[in-house]
């Protein structure tokens, strides 16, 4: 488990290790490709010791689960997410983000209240379309990762849900985003990162 620089969490944990999206734009194989964790990236690994990270963090913390995976991927064996969920619902102090761009799996599991669910979305499409409807149909605090950014969201029915994290693409050949892209998001609570202020500056120089 590891302190972190991401702006809405405090800490990053990751009990598994590696994913199969293929996204081209993977941040989290770019540091794997770099520091190999596990030896292929596309064979994720489960650490069961890490299990037991959580309980050594007296503060309440706000923990984001599986930064380096897509832990609710259809490849994720059930059984890990069962394990990772005892530790959760034994540490109530703490409040425990999930973030997967298979939110429809989040309907198979059984979550206490110390959770967030999230579905990430990049581009305004029926696929996001249908991420948003099984995030609704879950009861806990729900939130949208846009990021990265990649075209316009007016399309994007963003009621029932309690956040918007909005961020650009980072890393060489990153796409910028279009201001025309950010303002599309209509919703009252946006959290924007820091990596897109930048393409928003009369926005935040007021």
């Amino acid at each position: 488990m590891n302190k972190t620089k991401i702006e809405w969490c405090d800490y990053t944990w990751n009990p598994v290790v590696g994913c199969k999206n293929g996204c081209s734009y993977c941040y989290a194989k770019r540091m794997n490709d770099r520091f190999r964790w596990i030896f292929d990236w596309e064979k994720p690994e489960f650490f069961s010791r890490r299990l037991y990270e959580p309980y050594k963090i007296k503060k309440s913390s706000k923990i984001f689960i599986g930064s380096m995976c897509d832990l609710f991927g259809d490849w994720i064996p059930s059984k890990w997410i069962d394990m990772i969920l005892v530790t959760v619902k034994e540490n109530p102090q703490h409040t425990f983000q999930f973030l997967t761009k298979n939110p429809k799996r989040y309907l198979e599991f059984d979550f206490p209240e110390n959770c967030w669910l999230g579905a990430t979305i990049t581009e305004s499409n029926l696929s996001a379309i249908g991420k948003l409807v099984s995030l609704r149909n879950t009861e806990n605090y729900k939130f949208v990762s846009i990021e990265p950014i990649l075209g316009d969201m007016s399309l994007l029915n963003l009621e029932e849900i309690d956040l918007v994290i909005v961020g650009a693409m980072t890393g060489k050949g990153a796409i910028p985003p279009k201001k025309e892209w950010i303002d599309s998001i209509k919703h009252p609570n946006i959290f924007y990162k820091n990596n897109i202020k930048k393409y928003l500056t009369n926005k935040f120089n007021k």
